[in-house]
């Protein structure tokens, strides 16, 4: 199939998997537009809960980087995993995606930190799984914007689909009559937080 086939379909709740990479709390201080990343990623994180779809949730070796921000409510979550490897993808969560959807959903809406090592790295080994990826961009960083910025260009030249958190929510409810949109509405109000996709990185910490 080529990419733009596989970019023509409409996100499933009951076949989507939120996957969220690694937004930790030692990371604060060294990754620009934290900020930005933490309140994107809630609003996706919260719009989940509301339609019922899983989500799964790792940290790097917190023991030295810390558990998942405290403003992210990531409590619903199917599971939050501990790892050393960067990619997501190994056996605890494998055994956790066979477990929600008896086999591989068919999108992994992937999010997170950083955008050139952990969240690439997992994008590379769920394209191998023949997994689909949604890559949310405003909802990923790394210390460098030109490190995240090359990496989504390059996640998307491997079949990604390089998205936004609001386009994934709209995606996912698809009618202003579904039984969820005004919980969903109140959420997307309030206009995202910008990521600066192309502009040069700034302090950290700063939106």
């Amino acid at each position: 199939m080529s990419k733009i086939g596989r970019s023509l379909y409409r996100l499933k709740a009951d076949k989507t998997l939120l996957m969220m990479c690694d937004i930790q709390e030692k990371f604060k201080p060294a990754i620009p537009l934290m900020g930005a990343v933490i309140e994107n990623a809630n609003k996706l994180v919260d719009a989940g809960k509301i339609l019922k779809v899983p989500l799964l949730v790792t940290e790097q070796y917190p023991e030295k980087l810390g558990a998942t921000v405290c403003e992210l409510d990531v409590n619903h979550a199917c599971a939050v995993i501990p790892k050393t490897q960067f990619s997501m993808l190994f056996p605890p969560v494998e055994k956790k995606m066979n477990d929600i959807f008896g086999g591989n959903p068919e999108t992994a809406v992937l999010f997170g930190i950083e955008t050139h090592v952990c969240v690439e790295q997992t994008a590379f080994d769920l394209i191998n799984k023949n997994i689909n990826v949604w890559l949310v961009a405003d909802c990923c960083a790394s210390r460098l914007n030109q490190d995240r910025d090359l990496a989504l260009e390059r996640l998307r030249d491997i079949g990604c689909t390089i998205t936004t958190s609001e386009a994934v929510i709209f995606n996912l409810v698809g009618d202003k009559n579904h039984k969820s949109f005004k919980d969903i509405a109140s959420l997307v109000k309030k206009v995202s937080a910008d990521l600066k996709i192309w502009l040069p990185t700034t302090a950290a910490n700063k939106k």
